[in-house]
């Protein structure tokens, strides 16, 4: 668990960017029909998706303070 305040949510951020560049770079392989290509795709967006609600979450904290 990340610690509150600006630090921990840029670093969310941060992982979330790193994780959207690391899936760009599976699109073109998975569409030439790499399945281990797919799979880190789907991969890439499981964890993207939980660090966007780990985001959302905490601008929601920032907001109500």
């Amino acid at each position: 668990m990340k610690p509150p305040g600006a630090q921990g949510s840029q670093s969310t951020y941060t992982d979330l960017l790193s994780v959207i560049e690391e899936m760009g770079k599976e699109i073109r392989p998975t569409y030439a029909g790499s399945k281990s290509a797919m799979e880190r795709l789907k991969r890439g967006i499981i964890h993207a998706r939980a660090l966007v609600r780990e985001c959302l979450a905490e601008t929601e904290r920032n907001a109500r303070t």
